[in-house]
């Protein structure tokens, strides 16, 4: 079954708090919600002008009113860039401080990534080692904890289809997925939907991203990922990948959410987007009886 969500990225830009998130989501019946993870106190999030959560807010405080909106997470935003030097340290703890939040939160998958460029003073072989060893340390927590460990495509080595292969081969974990990006692939270069197909039994949640097409033109192949998509999804260049996307993903039975990434312009580009997402899902959804 494909369920739709959206990332709280969305209203950024709009100085929006997590509760107002929450409302939106309501509002548009959106069952879903995928935010980022702060360790730590930050000024612009406690006056309430950030929309991701703090790990010194109570998970189960807030479990409980998201339960009584019928609101979920499907995901954690917790990517550090783990192929720094910085990934075996800072990164680290980031994630397993936000995995123990998440699962109090009931959250059940946690998103990382790697850094758009390779790190100085470190062979590729180095860094890809260097990040095995990050994923081995981390994932007996998320085998404890029953929480994936996403591997986004967002950075050097993470948005080359071999590399990607290796690290989602670091362990032999059903904990050690992939969070499929179809913005941050075709930026980078990639052809969205055979990146897709080689790893579509890997995939455990998605971020559903469009590109401009003057972003495309002045940026494809130089950046590896971008936040979010500053058109509305649907409307830009990467509308026929995302659709020969989703369909690959609903013939293969994935059962998951298809996390919308775009600009939300305070609301207004991102319920377009939504529109878009929900009618291209429901012509690909069952009949039912």
């Amino acid at each position: 079954m494909l369920e739709i969500g959206f990332h709280t990225d969305a209203f950024n830009s709009a100085y929006w708090s997590f509760d107002q998130c929450l409302e939106w989501a309501r509002k548009n019946g959106l069952a879903y919600i995928e935010c980022g993870a702060i360790d730590g106190v930050s000024w612009i999030h406690g006056l309430g002008y950030q929309p991701h959560v703090a790990l010194w807010e109570d998970p189960l405080l807030l479990r409980k009113k998201m339960d009584r909106l019928g609101i979920r997470f499907s995901q954690l935003d917790a990517a550090f860039p783990l192929s720094r030097p910085e990934g075996a340290t800072l990164g680290v703890e980031y994630i397993l401080h936000s995995m123990r939040w998440a699962k109090l939160a009931g959250c059940p998958r946690i998103d990382t990534t790697d850094d758009r460029y390779p790190p100085a003073g470190m062979t590729e072989r180095e860094a890809l080692d260097h990040m095995r060893r990050i994923y081995r340390q981390l994932l007996p927590a998320a085998e404890a904890y029953d929480i994936v460990l996403n591997i986004e495509p967002h950075g050097h080595f993470t948005t080359k289809p071999d590399y990607m292969a290796e690290m989602l081969a670091f362990a032999d974990s059903p904990y050690l997925r992939m969070n499929m990006d179809t913005g941050n692939t075709f930026i980078a270069g990639q052809d969205p939907v055979p990146f897709l197909q080689r790893f579509l039994d890997k995939v455990s949640h998605v971020h559903i991203k469009d590109v401009s097409e003057t972003l495309a033109a002045a940026a494809r192949g130089e950046l590896t990922g971008i936040a979010v998509s500053h058109c509305a999804i649907g409307g830009g260049v990467n509308a026929a990948n995302i659709r020969a996307c989703v369909k690959l993903l609903a013939e293969a039975g994935f059962n998951g959410v298809l996390s919308i990434e775009c600009e939300g312009q305070g609301g207004p580009m991102i319920e377009r987007s939504l529109a878009w997402v929900r009618e291209l899902v429901a012509s690909l959804q069952p009949p039912t009886a």
